[in-house]
């Protein structure tokens, strides 16, 4: 993994800070990807929301297919298609027009979600989301490759053979990524040869077991493993000392609203007892406690620094087998729309050409 290039994409919340419209949100991101293009970036993976102004999104691929309008080069990703909450046949269907559409540069995210407001407001039982991921899952891939596909599950079933239409211009199907945060979810889907998208919470020793142990289980599984593409997302920051990058961690730290984030309905719980819906407890453990051990973030979480020690960074992350890193450069920390590009665009000369 080493030897190849690294390649850089982007993470698009479309968080709704106070002041700003849902139009200005769209608005301020649809100029960052433009922006992203001409940097040589690789490509930009957008969140799926609902219910509130977390993220305004609530339909990745709908935007994406604007997106594909106003691009030529960058790949386009779903950063996730939360699938217990759609229909899996409108999501192929959704999913082949929009790689159509772009010619062919759609990533296909996708995950069982964790929020219980947008489970709850869907009629949906969070506790069942494991199951209904890989019902829909089968379903997805089954009409990607097969025609005349039938299906008979306990969440998802088919009256008729159904025959995908339009297929998409990637075959089989666009590259998939299941996002994973527990060890129970790398090694099941690296059984089926599915790459993962790595927690963005967990530390970095952390995201390196889990390369690791999604590779030995592929390779256990009989897995041809050289083409997969892991994606390791992270806050990434990088200024021109290190002594400013901490300044401005710090200035983003104390005007971080955690309250309009990590309300109770956006965190995986079970509404009728308070604690943690089922399947999600390893999802609740793993962010305890992380604050409370100084420098955390700077030492164990973040890519930030100047340059030198970002590539520095970048270049371990590369190392654990990662292939793609999903840069999030600010979607809880409001930042001027000027802010953002010189960053963007410091970024681009001061680390990416270590790795082309």
């Amino acid at each position: 993994m080493a030897n190849r290039p690294m390649k850089f994409s982007t993470f698009h919340l479309f968080h709704q800070f106070a002041g700003m419209s849902a139009p200005e949100v769209y608005g301020y991101h649809v100029e960052l990807v433009e922006l992203l293009e001409e940097l040589g970036f690789d490509g930009v993976w957008l969140a799926e929301h609902h219910f509130h102004d977390f993220g305004t999104v609530p339909n990745t691929l709908t935007m994406l297919a604007h997106l594909a309008a106003r691009t030529e080069r960058l790949r386009l990703g779903t950063g996730i298609v939360v699938l217990p909450l759609r229909d899996p046949i409108h999501v192929a269907e959704e999913a082949a027009m929009v790689d159509l559409l772009s010619g062919g540069r759609l990533e296909l995210g996708l995950g069982r979600g964790y929020q219980s407001i947008e489970f709850e407001n869907f009629g949906l039982d969070l506790a069942e989301s494991r199951d209904r991921f890989d019902e829909c899952l089968d379903v997805l891939l089954g009409l990607f490759t097969t025609d005349d596909f039938e299906y008979r599950g306990r969440f998802q079933q088919t009256t008729h053979p159904l025959t995908l239409w339009p297929k998409p211009v990637q075959r089989p199907h666009p590259p998939l990524h299941v996002a994973a945060i527990s060890p129970e979810t790398v090694r099941k889907y690296a059984a089926r040869g599915l790459p993962i998208l790595a927690d963005p919470a967990a530390p970095f020793a952390r995201i390196a077991e889990a390369a690791e142990t999604w590779h030995k289980t592929a390779a256990a599984h009989g897995v041809d493993a050289g083409d997969a593409e892991l994606v390791a997302s992270r806050v990434v920051y990088v200024a021109e000392s290190d002594e400013r990058a901490r300044e401005e961690q710090a200035r983003f730290e104390a005007a971080f609203d955690r309250t309009r984030v990590f309300l109770a309905g956006n965190a995986p719980i079970d509404l009728k007892t308070g604690g943690a819906a089922r399947s999600y407890e390893y999802h609740l453990e793993r962010l305890k406690d992380l604050s409370a051990e100084k420098d955390f973030a700077w030492n164990q979480l973040e890519v930030i620094g100047d340059p030198e020690r970002v590539i520095g960074q970048i270049r371990s992350i590369q190392d654990m087998g990662y292939g793609n890193l999903l840069c999030d450069f600010g979607s809880t920390r409001q930042m001027p729309l000027e802010e953002m590009k010189k960053l963007l665009k410091f970024f681009a000369a001061e680390v990416m050409p270590a790795f082309r």
